[in-house]
């Protein structure tokens, strides 16, 4: 049985539906009045503990040894408490992966990330950035609005990623559809099957067909990954390559478009990406509330009990807004937790932020007098307990001519890059309420 919060603590907060979504910062603000942690329910039913304060949150990430990350380590999934068809178990589930385990497999698994991300060449990176983002602004650019959200922020990094793992564009469809359900939470299990049959699918084609790309550097690692530990790996650089990127980007451009302290700036013809790329990784991280870990033993922090095996979710985006850092700390500061931090922090960052300030960059410089469609506080956000995530971002501007490219580079995205085997035939999208991956999936097929 979770364990009841002790009398003064606020009752569990919900972390899941619209409310959170349009104001996460008062959940925050209410949860630190108790301390640095307070409970919360991530999904119905599904109980954790949020670490809300910077000193806290760096406490747990720094500290292997006290918070595991493994996830067999849940009580209340292991006991079924919390269903296997939770929204949220194929987010915090166990897979044999840099991400959920510890120790010695940790290094090994997260060593082959490292070394195969190492033969990326950032000017290559640039250039698969900088040619996908021209054929995505190409194809709304004449139009004269566009939402930035669906037609861009969601698509450059799946064409960018797709591209370095050396994906087909058929199992890009499929990918599409599971990292939808997964992140959405909407036929989660569903979604979680599909997403790893068809990963399967690459692997196995990867082992028959190596080429230059991420996957089969992977395979050929000293790591000696299994086929499951390939699959699993792919689970967690896709997704971490996906959906933050695509919330950065989305994030950084609203910013870049509302605030006024960047709009002089953007009128002068000076671009201020960066800057605006450190203010959302300190205020709006684009995954907000993860770095799911488990005490190995009961443990009290703080004056509240801490107990083995109950899921121990690290904010970054409360602990970067903690009161107790002012503001002075973070001008210019990259000290921000929003690639987490410890043995476990992003091995990606400098690969994620690039793609990120050269698809604002490349935007902004093809369409420089864009505008948001709407006011900046009706913008709507994704409900969802681990994400800060728009559900669209209307735009509108001057229609900007577009130039003749090749044929090829005006093409569906998932033909912006020639595929390395047949394509085998998309598979059905699950019968649900269109969410932007939803819609992101139809227009890759160019529905």
């Amino acid at each position: 049985m979770t364990a009841v919060p002790p009398p003064g603590c606020p009752a569990h907060q919900s972390l899941y539906g619209p409310e959170f979504a349009a104001d996460p910062a008062a959940v925050y603000r209410r949860l630190r009045e108790a301390g640095p942690t307070g409970p919360v329910e991530l999904a119905p039913g599904v109980r954790a503990t949020l670490v809300v304060g910077y000193d806290a949150a760096l406490h747990v990430l720094r500290s292997p040894e006290t918070f595991a990350k493994d996830p067999r380590r849940w009580r209340d999934l292991a006991d079924g408490t919390v269903p296997m068809d939770s929204p949220v178990v194929p987010m915090m589930m166990y897979r044999p992966n840099a991400l959920f385990t510890d120790g010695e497999e940790h290094r090994r698994l997260r060593g082959a990330i490292t070394d195969s991300l190492a033969r990326v060449e950032p000017s290559t990176l640039r250039g698969y950035v900088e040619r996908s983002a021209d054929t995505l602004i190409d194809r709304f650019a004449p139009l004269g609005t566009a939402d930035l959200l669906g037609a861009y922020a969601q698509v450059l990094p799946l064409l960018v990623f797709n591209h370095l793992f050396g994906c087909p564009a058929g199992h890009g469809v499929r990918l599409v559809e599971g990292m939808s359900g997964i992140f959405d939470g909407v036929d989660a299990e569903k979604a979680n099957e599909l997403l790893t049959t068809t990963l399967l699918d690459l692997v196995a084609l990867k082992r028959r067909r190596p080429g230059a790309d991420m996957t089969s550097w992977l395979m050929e690692h000293p790591a000696a990954l299994t086929d499951e530990e390939m699959v699993h790996t792919l689970v967690v650089l896709m997704g971490a390559g996906t959906e933050p990127q695509q919330n950065l980007i989305a994030n950084s451009l609203r910013l870049l478009l509302s605030d006024d302290r960047f709009a002089g700036d953007l009128s002068g013809g000076t671009l201020p990406v960066e800057d605006a790329l450190d203010e959302v990784l300190w205020t709006d991280p684009p995954i907000a509330n993860y770095a799911v870990h488990y005490p190995r033993h009961d443990v009290v922090y703080e004056g509240t009990p801490l107990r083995a095996g109950d899921p121990l979710v690290v904010s970054l985006a409360a602990a970067n807004t903690d009161p107790s850092l002012t503001s002075g700390q973070r001008t210019g500061s990259r000290a921000h937790l929003a690639w987490s931090a410890g043995p476990h922090n992003c091995p990606a960052q400098g690969p994620a932020r690039l793609i990120a300030a050269v698809g604002v960059e490349k935007l902004l410089d093809r369409i420089p007098d864009i505008e948001l469609a709407v006011p900046v506080e009706k913008l709507e956000w994704r409900p969802g307990p681990f994400h800060r995530a728009l559900a669209a971002l209307p735009v509108s501007f001057p229609p900007v001519p577009v130039a003749a490219r090749p044929e090829d580079e005006l093409r569906r995205p998932a033909a912006a890059f020639p595929a390395s085997a047949p394509e085998p035939p998309p598979t059905p999208a699950p019968d649900r309420p269109r969410s932007g991956w939803a819609r992101l999936s139809a227009w890759w097929r160019g529905e």
